[in-house]
Order: C-alpha cells, then structure tokens, then sequence
C-alpha cells in the first residue's frame, strides 16, 4: 500500500475503499471485506446513510483502530448545525473521532461550516479536515479565513477530466488531490478506452487497475468502490507495477478537460 502525507503531518492510505451509494443492508459486510483484503482507508458520508455500518465493520475487524483512516462527509451549512452533525456521526459510526470530515459540497455559509470542522479538529474528534467538490477560489477563500488550512479537496477525477488545473493550484497551496469517481462510475466508457486496455495487457492488469495506478502515480488519493468481490481485490492490487513515463503521457493525451459521465444536474465539481 503506498501512502500520502498531509500538510498537518497525518499519513494517509493512497487507495481507499468507497461507499457511495451502497445501501446499509450490505455495507457492513462489504466494507469487512475490504479490511480483510487490505483496504486502510474507508471513505463514507452523512447523505449515504451508511456511517453506523461502516462504523461495525471497523469496530469489528479486529485491526487496529490506529490503523484505520475512515472519512465522513458533512451534509449541513453553518456552525451550530455542523457542530451536531459531526457529534451525531460519530455516535452513529460508534467512533471516538473521524480521521477525516469534510464539506461534501459548497455551502450557503461555507465559512460557519468549516468553522465547525475546525473546532472539532481541535477538539481531537476529526485527525484531519477539507472539502470536497470545491473550485480554487471557493478553496482560496477558506485559505484565506481559516485557522486550519485544509488537508484535502476530493474531486471528480477521471482518465477522461484529469483536473489539470486544480491539481496544479492544490500542489501549490499543499492540499492532497482526492479522487472521487475515478472509473466513472460505471457510467463512463474509460475502462474500454484502447489505449488503456494495450497498456493493461503488457502488464497483465485490468483497465481499473491501470486508471488507479495512473491517479496514484500523479499523487491524486483515489477511492473507488465495488461490491464485486474481484474488483474489490483487484483494485487494492495496483501497487505493484509502476507505469513509464511514455505511459503516463499516453494517459495524460486522453484527457477531455470535463466530466466523461452525463451525472444529474445536482452532481459534478464546479470548473477550476
């Protein structure tokens, strides 16, 4: 397993284990599974209605809590609501603290939201804070008023929108670069894409495991998720084989500069 470090000095796993959309009755044993395979990082949310079940497949798993890394997501705008939302998901996970909570979208009150974040930081319940789906100026402005600089900003990043940009801006203001959707989905053609699939055969890999170890390589943490037993597998086992330079450039060719995936019109990062 590789791993990144972030600005305040936590480590983090480089590939994680997501659970967007994957309803309760099969997270638990879903996400134990992952543990048991190898998965460190475990990546929920408060709109997923999964925290509790991720939560029992950590509490159980008999690895030990130091060598977790479970993210939470808020759903809330302001302060005060904020505040209850984290002290509700961590009774809901049964977890003392989160290593990671960020703003899951932009916010009517951005500032009172990460205010929140940050007291709880500071607090000792989250290891860890950022944002997710949040362009450079809307990431600037919290720079700029925050006491704790974020650690992370997770963004839809694919083969097909390699977010160029924003991984530039989040390099220069040391913030990790989070993937989420990083196959698409399943709502995306990459994983036919030839070019990939020619490089996928020289190192007998899958297309998935090509992308995951193209995003790696770029220093971009990824999170897919799969309730495939194979593809769960497959997707840790990409840390063993290192793409040329040759290769990362034919990769970098096929970027779009936007979404590879028609997502409803509440989904999506905002442009750089």
């Amino acid at each position: 397993m590789g791993y990144f470090e972030l600005n305040n000095g936590v480590k983090v796993p480089a590939l994680g284990f997501g659970t967007y959309q994957m309803p309760p009755a099969i997270t638990e044993e879903n996400v134990a599974k992952a543990i048991n395979l190898g998965y460190r990082s475990i990546d929920t949310a408060q709109n997923y209605g999964n925290e509790a079940e991720v939560g029992a497949a950590v509490n159980g798993s008999g690895v030990s809590r130091d060598d977790l890394f479970v993210t939470s997501k808020t759903q809330t705008s302001g302060y005060k609501t904020t505040l209850r939302g984290i002290d509700e998901s961590l009774r809901s996970a049964q977890l003392d603290y989160f290593d990671l909570m960020i703003i899951h979208w932009p916010t009517i009150d951005n500032s009172g939201t990460y205010k929140a974040l940050e007291e709880a930081y500071q607090a000792g319940k989250l290891r860890a804070i950022g944002v997710s789906n949040f362009n450079s100026s809307k990431v600037q402005k919290l720079i700029d008023r925050a006491e704790v600089k974020p650690m992370i900003d997770q963004i839809e990043t694919d083969v097909y929108w390699q977010q160029n940009k924003m991984h530039k801006f989040l390099n220069q203001n040391n913030i990790l670069h989070e993937s989420w959707a990083p196959l698409g989905e399943g709502l995306s053609p990459v994983l036919s894409e030839p070019a990939i699939i020619r490089i996928a055969e020289k190192y007998q890999k899958s297309t998935a495991q090509v992308i995951l170890r193209f995003l790696t390589q770029q220093h971009i943490m990824v999170i897919p998720k799969s309730t495939n037993p194979v593809h769960i597998a497959e997707n840790l086992n990409v840390f063993d084989f290192k793409l040329t330079d040759d290769e990362l450039d034919i990769i970098k060719s096929l970027d779009q500069g936007h979404s590879g995936v028609n997502w409803p019109s509440s989904m999506g990062q905002e442009a750089y």
